[in-house]
């Protein structure tokens, strides 16, 4: 048997897919496949697929557009591995990437199914290196989350705290991925934590602490997709919402942050103020929200009015953000 299966997911990116194969054949560990699923592509995708002569990539082909989710799922059924792992084709592994997951679940016991690492994005320009030393900064003083286990891990991905990212950060039991029912093909959106939170249901997640995936910020659905795909992942999992939410962790607000910002970002600032008005706000997200509703105004003009209504609220959030900031230091 195979002892990892890569399952790389792909659509009209004929030209970072290279990337994200040739990230796969450079790991330390040899005993691979790669099974690329070509989702329907009308780009040159095929061409890249013939270009390598390498036993180890196992085309699959889709006729027709089916989603990610349907994809990955096609390459969880084509799997031969012991483990299954999951890499976006706009992603990118560091080459040590796979050994140091198994390294991390060789002296574990069985209960321990699968382990996920860190994930940085690229963001690009001056502005970029910016919102990511800022957020850096102020991310400092959060308490830190659990990041590995079982149920313990269960609220801290409800409230988002922690994201195993299993599109591209996770390894896991291919066994343990076919009982948990694969990606949900239904969500356009929380696919990949939703997905974990049934593989926790099978068994523990470890983490290996270091930045492992190279991500590419890319385009994000519609915001009014993303509140569907939140109120459907919420209700499927509302007891335990209610459940953590009473142990104090913050998950319908989180939600509420994540469709702010979203709203903020499509010139939509109004419908972004309500729901930033119940969003889980900390000094961290202060530069994600600000570059949101800037790129919204820049991107959708609206009345000065407005505007100057979202930049005094904006205030007012960040005012409070680091007020309670400075209280809980002093005290």
């Amino acid at each position: 048997m195979t002892r990892v299966s890569v399952i790389i997911p792909t659509y009209n990116r004929a030209t970072t897919l290279p990337r994200a194969i040739d990230s796969v054949l450079a790991q330390t560990v040899d005993d691979l496949e790669v099974v690329v699923v070509d989702d329907g592509s009308t780009d040159e995708t095929s061409s890249v697929l013939a270009s390598y002569d390498d036993p180890r990539i196992r085309p699959v082909v889709h006729a027709t557009n089916q989603g990610a989710n349907v994809a990955r799922n096609t390459g969880l059924e084509h799997a031969s591995g012991e483990y299954v792992a999951f890499l976006d084709s706009d992603d990118e592994w560091h080459p040590a990437k796979l050994e140091r997951q198994l390294d991390c679940l060789e002296n574990r016991s069985s209960e321990w199914v699968g382990a996920y690492c860190d994930s940085a994005f690229e963001l690009s320009g001056t502005s970029g290196r910016l919102r990511t030393a800022a957020a850096s900064v102020l991310a400092r003083g959060d308490e830190t989350p659990t990041r590995e286990g079982g149920e313990e891990l269960v609220g801290e991905i409800l409230a988002d705290n922690v994201q195993p990212g299993a599109g591209s950060t996770l390894l896991v039991e291919t066994s343990v991925a076919r009982a948990a029912g694969g990606f949900d093909e239904r969500l356009d959106r929380f696919q990949d934590p939703e997905f974990c939170l049934r593989v926790l249901e099978h068994g523990k997640l470890a983490y290996v602490d270091d930045t492992l995936v190279r991500r590419e910020e890319t385009g994000h659905p519609p915001a009014d997709v993303i509140k569907d795909a939140s109120q459907q992942y919420l209700s499927t999992y509302d007891s335990e919402v209610d459940y953590f939410e009473t142990a104090g962790y913050e998950i319908r607000s989180t939600h509420e942050l994540i469709l702010a910002k979203r709203y903020f970002a499509e010139g939509r600032l109004l419908r972004g103020l309500w729901h930033a008005r119940t969003a889980s706000i900390s000094a961290r997200h202060v530069p994600g929200l600000c570059w949101a509703a800037g790129s919204g105004v820049r991107r959708r003009p609206v009345p000065i009015a407005t505007t100057v209504m979202v930049l005094f609220v904006a205030t007012v959030l960040a005012w409070s953000v680091f007020s309670q900031r400075a209280f809980a230091s002093t005290s």
